[in-house]
Order: structure tokens, then sequence, then C-alpha cells
């Protein structure tokens, strides 16, 4: 193939200095859902309750953070904080953006979860003189929690290939990184290919990790499901 060297892609398939890119991308993917769901969680309660000076704040959050560009947000944090004296590294800019990003979106994910648990449910659970910290603990959240892990995954494969924008600001993830070596190498189409294969074994790996999630939590709650069956047959 003209123009393509097959030596520097094979060279680069397996070099270290992007597979230690491809590591810090999934510890940025891993840290921004971690503290992004704890955070969309709140969020999302916030969102939810009765009281207006905890639902409009959590609104406004999610629209802020929703309705505008994930690149924006990190030169704001990265450029603009310094200039009001909050001075943030390339990293911790980073794992804030992306956190701040995302727990707008899971917020949103865990909302829907919660609000399709019956409301009959949760009204019997206080009827029998539960906690609103009991009913979401064993009545919401077990069925919610089943309900937001497809979009939940969806969401972890986004942000594996969301954290290339990251580079923006000089993250040196593993996009970052790959545009370093073109800079040197001038092997422009064969390392976008090498990192395009990494995403794509990343992001591979990650469907096939969510399928099993699935599956696991489809058989555990079907045989929660299936108990109070049987034991009415019992009766």
């Amino acid at each position: 193939m003209k123009g393509w060297h097959w030596d520097g892609f094979f060279e680069y398939l397996t070099n270290a200095y992007l597979l230690e890119g491809a590591l810090i991308t999934l510890g940025l993917t891993i840290f921004s859902m971690i503290f992004g769901l704890m955070l969309g969680f709140v969020i999302a309660v916030m969102r939810m309750s009765k009281y207006k000076f905890l639902s409009g704040p959590a609104y406004f959050y999610t629209w802020i953070f929703r309705g505008t560009p994930l690149l924006v947000q990190l030169i704001i944090i990265y450029t603009g904080l310094p200039q009001m004296g909050i001075k943030l590294s390339v990293l911790e800019s980073t794992l804030i953006g992306l956190t701040l990003n995302e727990a707008a979106y899971l917020s949103e994910i865990v909302r829907a979860g919660i609000a399709a648990v019956p409301r009959g449910q949760v009204n019997a659970a206080r009827a029998i003189g539960m906690t609103e910290f009991q009913v979401m603990r064993y009545v919401v959240a077990p069925q919610a929690f089943r309900i937001i892990i497809p979009p939940l995954g969806n969401s972890v494969n986004g942000v594996l290939k969301t954290t290339s924008i990251a580079s923006i600001i000089s993250m040196e993830e593993l996009l970052r990184r790959t545009q370093v070596l073109i800079q040197e190498k001038f092997l422009v189409l064969e390392l976008f290919v090498v990192a395009a294969l990494y995403y794509l074994v990343m992001t591979t790996v990650w469907e096939l990790v969510q399928r099993r999630i699935e599956r696991r939590f489809g058989r555990a709650f079907e045989a929660q499901a299936s108990e109070p069956a049987s034991l009415g047959e019992q009766r």
C-alpha cells in the first residue's frame, strides 16, 4: 500500500508509550465514572426533591453541564479558573471536568431508574414502618440499579472515547501520546490506526463485561421475583 508503512504500524502496535497512554485513559474513565456516579446520585435525589432550594440548583447544574460542550468546560477549568486565583494541574483539570460533565448525564440516568420503581412499593414500604433510608436501600435502589445498568454501561463506553478530548489541554492520555509520536515519526495514518485499535479493544472488552453484568443481575432479579410465587404455591 502506497504511503503505508507496515513496519511502523507493527512497531507501535505494542509500543510501551502508547500502552501507558491507554492505561491513563482507563484510569480517567474509572475515576470519572465512580465519582460522577456518586455526584450524579446526589443530583438526582435533589432533582426529585419537593423543595425548590434543592431541585432548583440541581436542575441548573444539569442544564449547564449538559448544554455546553465538554471541550469548552475543560478549557474554562484549565485556563479560566487560574484568572480567578484557582490554579489546577492538567490532571486535576481533566478529572474535575470529566467528573462534573459525566455527573450531569448520570444524574438523569439515576433519576429515570428511581422514577421507574412503582410508587405502590415505596408507599407499602413506608406503611410498614421503613425509614426513608431503608426504603431507598431495600426497595428502590435494587430495582433502580437493575434498570440503569444498560445505560450506565453505555456511559462507560462513551467516557472511554470522550477522554480523548482532554488532549486539547495537553493531558497525556492515548490520543495525546499518539499526536506526540506523530510529530516525531511522521507516521500519521499508521499511528492513528493504532490508536483507533486501542480504543476498539478497550470498548470491546467493556462490552463483554457489560453483557456479563447484565446477565448476572438479570438472573438475580428473576430469582428474587420467583420467590414470592413459590411461597404462594406452598401456601
